[in-house]
């Protein structure tokens, strides 16, 4: 088959297509033919050397993708060849196959195109982790979303939304308007606003119960100011940097706060099954009826998977980008 290979850590530059060994299923496994995927900044992280797979994942590009059963293993039932399928990966997503456990493949709803259903599984279920698992998401709760154009930020918007929640976002000015489309009630500029002081006019003085930040360092003292009583901040990423300064556990401590820090690629294969299939039950059925919808910035071929990741680095995109995989047209869902 062919794939994305990085032929040395470095810039976009280093992605060319080549040919690869096909993998093949275990009895567990199921063989997809790729049809779409989509990049994460997880992907730029790879390919810079900086963020390898977990031990026994493909070296290969690519957390999550859609396509159609090719093979099945020996102790596959559910699914069978030609079933539209997608799911969220360790790695292996920007090839032309990939394989992936039975009890983490999702089927893809009536309607939806390849390319929209590879643009769910990575931010979806990080986001469904991190509002659910991790915060205790409850309706009527105030969310403060970092990075809130982002894939991860439109998925949360949406999943605050859904649950009867209150999301308000910080991005750059120019992607204010589409997060509001989404049902963010408060859109904060964080390149000339102080966020802990919006937050706080926005809300009366409460704070938000629930704060999903990327960035780190730099926010985390604004984001305690930001907190209600209780609250939590789920930490995702450190963009920004991961060492604080001054911190004051006294801050902490007077807003009873909760700081819990997460990632989803190293979890145990229980973790992400189970994950995924609560995800397929509660939250899959929003996006046949129309009440969720995956985000698409930008489609490319993937023959330009180095201008789509140009395009992450440089901060353009709003929602995801999707790669077209060998050469796949558009199809009707």
């Amino acid at each position: 088959m062919q794939a994305v290979i990085v032929s040395e850590p470095g810039g976009p530059e280093q992605m060319t297509i080549d040919d690869v060994p096909t993998p093949t299923p275990g009895p567990d496994e199921v063989q997809v033919h790729v049809h779409a995927t989509a990049l994460n900044r997880a992907d730029t992280f790879q390919r810079r050397g900086h963020y390898p797979p977990p031990e026994g994942a493909s070296d290969i590009l690519g957390l999550e993708m859609a396509g159609t059963v090719a093979e099945t293993g020996d102790a596959v039932v559910d699914w069978h060849e030609g079933d539209r399928v997608f799911a969220l990966l360790d790695g292996g997503g920007y090839a032309e196959y990939t394989v992936v456990h039975k009890d983490r493949l999702m089927a893809v709803p009536p309607g939806m195109s390849m390319q929209e259903a590879a643009a769910v599984p990575e931010v979806f279920l990080t986001a469904y982790q991190a509002l659910h698992w991790l915060g205790g998401l409850q309706s009527g709760h105030r969310v403060l979303i970092h990075a809130g154009a982002s894939g991860v930020g439109t998925a949360a918007i949406q999943l605050t939304r859904h649950a009867g929640g209150h999301p308000y976002i910080t991005a750059s000015a120019s992607k204010h308007d589409r997060c509001r489309l989404l049902g963010a009630e408060a859109t904060i500029d964080y390149e000339t606003e102080d966020f802990a002081a919006r937050i706080m006019e926005e809300t009366d003085g409460a704070g938000v119960n629930i704060l999903l930040d990327f960035i780190g360092a730099p926010y985390f003292h604004k984001n305690v100011e930001s907190l209600a009583l209780d609250g939590r901040i789920i930490q995702l990423a450190t963009l920004g940097g991961s060492t604080v300064e001054a911190v004051s556990l006294r801050d902490l401590m007077a807003k009873r706060a909760q700081l819990l820090a997460t990632t989803l690629r190293s979890r145990s294969l229980a973790y992400k099954v189970q994950l995924t299939q609560e995800f397929a039950a509660d939250i899959l059925p929003a996006f046949v009826d129309g009440a969720l919808r995956p985000v698409i910035d930008s489609t490319y071929d993937w023959t330009e998977v180095g201008a789509a990741h140009q395009r992450m680095e440089n901060n353009e995109n709003a929602g995801k980008i999707v790669l077209r995989v060998g050469g796949a047209a558009e199809e009707a869902p």
